[in-house]
């Protein structure tokens, strides 16, 4: 993304030396969205000032899929386009410290003395307003600033951010997406949401139909909302339109929840290859027909719908890359 190295640094990683001594962003930065992205240009801000490195200090796995593992959490962005993200975002590097027993057993202060202050040696740190750690998270906070203050370090408190009565946050980015409004998921996070998978070979209906599919099954924890959208695929010779099918086809099987994307210009051998797939538009809710010729009819429909939203969007611009260069301060 970046002519610059950009560092990962994983749990026994050893931590680069330049790395040490940086302004750390502490938090799980799940979407990288854009109230992340106020935190983060601080922390840039801050780095700059002193000259130093630009950090986001991250957690995997996620700590509510650690307590809760029942029940996982739909994550937004998994850990590798996370790491894209805060790159694209201009930071210098990502440390990702596993969270486990041992992780959640350490008190407040035991985390910082020995993260923070061993591991890291952080010249300072910025966390936004909700930010607890810690066992049963004792910390933070203000607590983490008056330990800063004792062991040499400074903390930067963030207020929420947000636009009229939305808060950007990982939590409004799913219930968007829940919704199935995509639209509103890019205004929270600052790009569309996108996708990664690799085509499987499928019941070939599509095909059958006219509508040939590349079928991406997702993780089973995603809650984006069954039903079409308006698309665009990345695959290795660049970008294409397409219409996409997400869940559980209750024309034929109601089966497990699957992504379906019909390419409308080009019939490219897909499978077996690796893809993106970015939401621009929804178009309606997932639907059963009183016939497959009623829900052909329809498709025909899908895709003039999904023309006409695509369009729209080239003409409004900022459509050209699943992974955009992101503006922190828009």
């Amino acid at each position: 993304m970046t002519s610059r190295h950009f560092n990962i640094v994983r749990n026994g990683d050893h931590v680069p030396p330049t790395l040490r001594g940086g302004i750390v962003a502490i938090g799980n930065f799940d979407g990288v969205h854009r109230g992340h992205q106020v935190v983060l240009q601080q922390v840039k801000e801050m780095a700059r000032t002193r000259g130093t490195s630009a950090l986001a200090l991250t957690f995997e796995p996620h700590p509510r899929t650690f307590f809760r593992p029942e029940t996982p959490l739909f994550r937004l962005t998994p850990s590798e386009v996370k790491a894209e993200l805060l790159d694209a975002l201009g930071l210098d590097g990502m440390i990702e410290v596993t969270f486990d027993a041992a992780l959640a057993a350490l008190t407040a202060e035991g985390f910082v003395d020995r993260i923070l202050v061993d591991r890291l040696g952080i010249g300072g740190a910025v966390v936004g307003h909700d930010f607890h750690f810690g066992k049963a998270r004792s910390g933070s906070p203000q607590v983490l600033s008056s330990l800063g203050t004792s062991r040499g370090f400074d903390v930067a408190i963030v207020a929420p951010a947000g636009e009229g009565d939305t808060v950007w946050s990982a939590s409004s980015a799913r219930a968007a997406l829940a919704d199935g409004d995509v639209v509103e998921a890019a205004r929270i996070l600052g790009y569309r949401w996108f996708v990664r998978g690799k085509v499987e070979h499928g019941a070939k209906r599509g095909r059958d139909l006219g509508f040939p599919t590349a079928n991406i099954p997702l993780a089973p924890e995603t809650e984006l909302l069954f039903g079409v959208y308006a698309v665009r695929m990345h695959v290795d010779d660049g970008f294409h339109d397409g219409v996409a099918s997400f869940g559980r086809r209750p024309q034929f099987d109601n089966g497990a929840p699957l992504l379906e994307v019909h390419l409308l210009d080009v019939s490219p051998d897909l499978y077996g290859k690796s893809v993106e797939v970015e939401f621009v538009g929804c178009i309606r809710p997932e639907m059963r027909f009183d016939s497959v010729d009623d829900l052909v009819a329809r498709m025909h429909v899908d895709v003039a719908e999904t023309r006409r939203i695509l369009a729209e969007a080239e003409t409004a611009g900022g459509h050209d890359r699943p992974i955009p260069v992101l503006d922190a301060t828009r």
